[in-house]
């Protein structure tokens, strides 16, 4: 992979780690709250552009029509990068808190994303890992 991506692969790894950190905040604080927000539409921003750089470079596969999370998403499900269609509902969510101005929809859904989302970016980057460990054992990387 290129240095683009390693770049991208460290900056979703370091903002997954940050995102799991709310498991331990109070959730009843409206910083937190807004914090948590954040770091769960980067995260999850930094996951699907990771996905379409695996699934190029290692899948080849480049038929992208837009290039559009909801087509990274199915396509990363198609290779298994991904287990389930959690993720177009985490994309949904994604999409809503942008404009989640008084933040009631953070408030509504942040167990999910503190219970479930975690979870599921984890998974991705366990996944991920494995696919770049091949390739590097062969000597792709």
């Amino acid at each position: 992979m290129d240095a683009k991506f390693e770049k991208r692969w460290v900056s979703f790894n370091n903002s997954l780690d940050s995102l799991a950190e709310a498991r331990e905040r109070d959730m009843s604080d409206s910083f937190v709250l807004s914090g948590t927000s954040a770091k769960f539409s980067i995260t999850f921003d930094l996951a699907w552009k990771v996905m379409k750089d695996i699934l190029i470079q290692h899948y080849a596969i480049t038929a992208f029509v837009s290039g559009s999370p909801r087509e990274v998403l199915r396509m990363a499900y198609k290779a298994e990068l991904i287990s389930d269609d959690i993720w177009l509902e985490m994309l949904k969510i994604r999409n809503q808190l942008a404009h989640d101005y008084d933040g009631v929809i953070v408030k509504e859904y942040c167990q999910k994303i503190i219970h479930e989302y975690i979870d599921r970016l984890y998974e991705f980057r366990n996944r991920a890992a494995e696919v770049l460990a091949a390739d590097q054992e062969r000597g792709y990387l």
